[in-house]
């Protein structure tokens, strides 16, 4: 299988909705095609069938056969384009960097970098006890090792 050759028809497919993207393809030795997209607004079932189909009607199966999965990211799958930070505005976000883990909330996404938001306790700078704070972090996204939307139940 040429993965280029799949790219180019998913992105064909895709040029029919301008709010769909392509996340990732992968092709295994079996010839196990998987194809992940997201959308700006959420993706529709009947654009993955039909994303699905359009690959699946492009490729000979009598040349060389496979075995072909649309789908869109699950909860475990990590954030990778610029464009699923800006849809996960105001959600809950674990970012992992060489340095450190920081769990907080996506406040800001745009071509260069993400900024975090949480709350922190600290000790009062006079007497005692701790004083609730907030804390904002700006990272860039070549910084980003892992980053995945954390769910609450």
């Amino acid at each position: 299988m040429d993965q280029k050759q799949i790219k180019d028809l998913i992105d064909e497919a895709l040029a029919l909705n301008e709010s769909l993207y392509l996340v990732e393809v992968s092709i295994s030795t079996n010839n196990k095609i998987q194809i992940v997209i997201d959308g700006d607004n959420g993706v529709p079932l009947s654009e993955c069938i039909r994303i699905s189909r359009t690959v699946d009607s492009s490729l000979d199966r009598e040349t060389e056969d496979f075995s072909l999965e649309v789908s869109t990211p699950d909860i475990a799958h990590p954030l990778k384009l610029k464009r699923q930070y800006i849809k996960n505005i105001n959600r809950i976000l674990k970012v992992k960097t060489a340095d450190e883990e920081i769990e907080g909330t996506l406040q800001e996404a745009d071509d260069e970098k993400i900024v975090l938001t949480w709350k922190a306790r600290e000790a009062k700078a006079l007497g005692k006890g701790k004083v609730t704070v907030q804390k904002t972090v700006t990272i860039e996204y070549n910084d980003i090792k892992e980053a995945r939307v954390k769910i609450l139940f």
